[in-house]
Order: structure tokens, then C-alpha cells, then sequence
């Protein structure tokens, strides 16, 4: 089922086997195929893909991290001249990086090595997606339980390897479970997080009944502040049309990372309440409006075009698999 002009044809065979085993999925070629086709847009299947002009693009970003941290400009230059673990300084290392794994592992060994690394730079890595399928790092730290592989060293490293970037990817991929109606939905929500596609398609929902207008990104609350979301605002003018206090809403919604999302009393009446608006069923699952932000990223694309672009290269490998 690999395209053709796979280097290692079986090698790759072999760890994504390993992933869909430890992770007990099903190996349909659906699932298959949608494992393909993230690596095929992720990197072309180079388990170390470069990037070109990551020289340049982590240099700008390690400045303005600093400037951002308060960091005095001088304080990072002094310290990317000190001599490196491989005799090079952290400059010369710097100015040769094309992958991330070179980055990923410069940086680590340079906050290790450089005076008050971890607390003057402990947090500038630049890189925070590695690997074949171009997995999240924090992800990995936080999925890191079941790892089949004994030989690890630490799960960063292993993200940016062929067997730990696949593993990782598929169970970002494949690891949850939706009732969306077409993989589609499931490529938009591995570029932008989980249920991405259903949260949002309920934002819309929220959206037309109140007529506020919403981001729609999937994002239902704000994890990491006690700021209400304006998603939240907005459905919360809904309380009396839903029969629901706040604070239920409130509750309910903070379950928009979850699968049992879609059994809460207020996703159920919002949608009851969607469907008698417009006459019909609206969709459950829609594309998130998301602009893709990252210096690596010069072109404006967005998760739809990522999402889409996966989709073809789905579509052309189950064609693939029909045709054998």
C-alpha cells in the first residue's frame, strides 16, 4: 500500500505494524491509508525531512524568543559562541541545521552545557514538531505510557526518529474515537487537536442561533485561563432556549476535549434546537477556520488546506488499494 519510491519499503511497513499493534487499531486499509497520507504530506516520507532555510528560521526565532523572555541580545550571542559538546560552537552548529532533529538535539545539548541554560533558555527550543508525520512533542511527553520500545533515551528524541514519529503520529491520528462521516474531519483535527471538527461545527451551531459571531476553531473554552471563551459567552445566552443553568453549560463544555462531548445535555439540545432553526439536520462535523502559524510556514494556509490536501492523498492510495 506504500507509494511507490519509498526508501526501506519494508522498514516503514514494519513501524507503522509496530503502532497499530501496541495501540491495539484496526487495519483497515482506510486506517492505513490515512497513515500514509499524513506522512506523505508531512514529509514525504524522510523520517528526518529538511527544512530548508531552518538555519535562518531558528536564528530569528531564538532572537525573538529572547527579546520576548527579556533576554539581553548580548547574554544569547555570548552564549551560542561557547564551545559545543562536539568541539564546534553552538554558532557554527546553528548556521548548519536542515532538520529539526539537528536543531532539537543542538538546543538540548546547549541548555545543558551553557551556564543557567535551563533557566535563561530552558524554554526557547524552537522546535516543537518533529518527525515523519510531524508530531507535537508535548503530545508525545503526555501519550508516553504505552511506548513499546525499551532502548529510549527520552520521548523527544524518539519523536524525531522513524519508529517513535510514526507511533506517536498514528496515535494522534488514529488514537480516538469520532463518528465523523468521512476521514476528512479526522485530518483537520490532526492538524488542529482532537474533536476540532465536531467543536466546531457546534460553535456554528451556537453561532446561528444567537447570531454572534465565532471563531471557529474548535477551541470551546479557555484551558488555561478563567477568563470566559467567547464561545462560552455565546452559548451561554442560550440558557433559558436549552433549559440549562450556566453552570451546566460551563461543565458541559469543558468537556469539548472528549469524545463524551457529544452525550452532554447541552451539545444534544443545542443541535435539537440547530436542526429545528434551519429545518434540517446541520452537519455535526465541520473544517475548522484556522490560519496554520509557524515560522517554518511562509505561504497563508490554513487547516481546511491541510485537511483537503491530506484527503486527495487518501483518496489516491485507496484508489491504490481497489486497484491491486
Amino acid at each position: 500500500m506504500l507509494p511507490s519510491g519509498v526508501d526501506d519499503r519494508r522498514g516503514w511497513a514494519r513501524d507503522i505494524q509496530v503502532a497499530f499493534t501496541s495501540q491495539t487499531l484496526s487495519a483497515t486499509h482506510s486506517n492505513i491509508c490515512s497513515v500514509i497520507a499524513v506522512v506523505a504530506q508531512e514529509s514525504s516520507f524522510e523520517a528526518q525531512p529538511v527544512v530548508p532555510g531552518l538555519a535562518h528560521i531558528a536564528r530569528s526565532e531564538l532572537e525573538r524568543r529572547a527579546t520576548a523572555a527579556h533576554v539581553p541580545g548580548f547574554v544569547l550571542s555570548a552564549a551560542l559562541e561557547l564551545t559545543s559538546s562536539n568541539g564546534k560552537t553552538y554558532n557554527q552548529r546553528l548556521d548548519s541545521v536542515r532538520t529539526e532533529r539537528q536543531l532539537s538535539d543542538m538546543f538540548e545539548d546547549f541548555i545543558g552545557r551553557v551556564p543557567l541554560g535551563k533557566s535563561l533558555f530552558g524554554r526557547f527550543n524552537p522546535v516543537h514538531t518533529g518527525g515523519p508525520m510531524q508530531v507535537a512533542v508535548d503530545f508525545a511527553e503526555a501519550h508516553d505510557s504505552n511506548y513499546p520500545y525499551a532502548d529510549v533515551t527520552s520521548v523527544r528524541s524518539e519523536v524525531f526518529s522513524r519508529r517513535g514519529g510514526l507511533y506517536f503520529g498514528i496515535l494522534h491520528l488514529l488514537g480516538y474515537g469520532t463518528d465523523y462521516p468521512s476521514p476528512l474531519y479526522r485530518f483537520a483535527d490532526y492538524n488542529a487537536g482532537w474533536y476540532a471538527s465536531r467543536n466546531a461545527a457546534f460553535q456554528r451551531a451556537v453561532s446561528q442561533l444567537t447570531g454572534i459571531k465565532l471563531a471557529l476553531d474548535g477551541d470551546l473554552v479557555s484551558y488555561h485561563s478563567t477568563a470566559q471563551s467567547h464561545t462560552e459567552r455565546a452559548t451561554k445566552t442560550l440558557s433559558s432556549r436549552i433549559d440549562l443553568s450556566e453552570g451546566t453549560i460551563r461543565r458541559d463544555l469543558t468537556e469539548g476535549e472528549k469524545k463524551t462531548f457529544s452525550d452532554t445535555k447541552l451539545y444534544k439540545r443545542v443541535f435539537a434546537l440547530a436542526d429545528s432553526a434551519q429545518g434540517h439536520r446541520v452537519p455535526r462535523a465541520i473544517l475548522p477556520g484556522i490560519r496554520l502559524e509557524s515560522p517554518k510556514i511562509t505561504r497563508k494556509l490554513t487547516t481546511a488546506w491541510f485537511a483537503k490536501r491530506v484527503d486527495a492523498r487518501w483518496k489516491a492510495c485507496m484508489r491504490r488499494v481497489g486497484n491491486s
